[in-house]
């Protein structure tokens, strides 16, 4: 099978390699369209290497079509439509995922909305319930809200009646994100979140969910409300915060969790998909829930995906169709 890999000097390229071969519980996916992820670029430049175990093939999420099944899967038959989570190998005509980590693709949606909802929709609900216990009409800050993860944490989170707050980093992004059913979205280099929670939510948010790192640290503490969730998914803005203060932790009483998903293990997520699929999986179904696609590339044009990633010019989801 074709697949893409990655040269010395970090170019991306087409090469061959033996379709992978498939254990008792997964299924072997041939490949329509896959998920572009920022850890995809970090891979790329050698600062995110796959799991231990793993494929080391780049790609986090795919969808297409079962081709074959181990002896151990009774759920999935072959020619269903599926989409689902990988710790790697997406990046590749044909892929194998754990039979526990597959959603059923809905009839209404295209291969490139399969592609994009798996690793942003179970990241979002991980951090805002699993991890933060969100209860409906709570109030949540939702940093990077035009992102893919952020573009799903606003789905999720107003599907529960919350009062909904996103920064973001240009009147394009704000307005998409408004549209998307923000109550409220805070163009950060022009405002400061942290004037306006004072001027307009000053009991604080009760859920942060924060990509940026770096001093976000104090500003989110500053802004949170008693007893208030902090969920860290990524560093953008850097590893190290100069001064924390843990009085005011200590004062309102905060939980602050780092968290990834690539490197959970199989029982974990198969447990998340299936919780995922019970509390929203109607929604799923009816269409109530859509990735947001910025851009679909085929998948010679990878390069392209990725350099537009990194300019941070995408609202929502890029996407590859093979």
């Amino acid at each position: 099978m074709k697949y893409i890999t990655i040269t010395t000097d970090q170019q991306l390229v087409f090469a061959e390699t033996p379709v992978p071969e498939l254990s008792a519980d997964e299924c072997l996916i041939r490949v329509k369209a896959i998920g572009v992820n920022r850890a995809d670029i970090l891979q790329r430049q050698g600062k995110y290497p796959a799991p231990k175990g793993e494929s080391t093939i780049l790609g986090l999420e795919v969808c297409g079509d079962i081709v074959a099944c181990g002896s151990g899967v009774i759920d999935w038959k072959i020619n269903d439509k599926v989409f689902g989570l990988v710790a790697g190998g997406g990046y590749a005509e044909y892929v194998v995922i754990k039979s526990s980590q597959l959603f059923c693709l809905p009839a209404i949606f295209t291969d490139q909305q399969g592609a994009g909802f798996a690793e942003t929709f179970l990241t979002a609900y991980q951090s805002l319930f699993s991890i933060a216990r969100l209860k409906a009409k709570q109030s949540v800050l939702i940093h990077a809200g035009a992102s893919g993860v952020g573009c799903a944490a606003i789905a999720l989170a107003k599907a529960k009646d919350c009062f909904v707050v996103v920064t973001a980093g240009s009147e394009e992004k704000c307005q998409a994100c408004l549209t998307l059913g923000a109550d409220v979205a805070i163009n950060y280099h022009q405002n400061s979140f942290e004037q306006w929670q004072k001027a307009h939510a000053p009991e604080g948010f009760n859920v942060i969910i924060d990509v940026v790192g770096g001093d976000y640290l104090q500003k989110n503490i500053n802004v949170a409300a008693v007893d208030g969730h902090l969920v860290i998914l990524s560093i953008l803005q850097g590893r190290y915060c100069e001064k924390v203060d843990m009085g005011k932790m200590l004062a309102k009483r905060i939980s602050i969790t780092a968290s990834t998903l690539r490197n959970r293990s199989n029982n974990y997520k198969a447990e998340l998909v299936a919780d995922f699929k019970e509390d929203f999986g109607k929604l799923l179904g009816e269409g109530q829930l859509l990735p947001v696609i910025d851009t679909c590339y085929p998948w010679q044009n990878a390069d392209k995906a990725h350099q537009r990633m990194l300019e941070n010019s995408n609202i929502g989801k890029l996407v590859l169709t093979v």
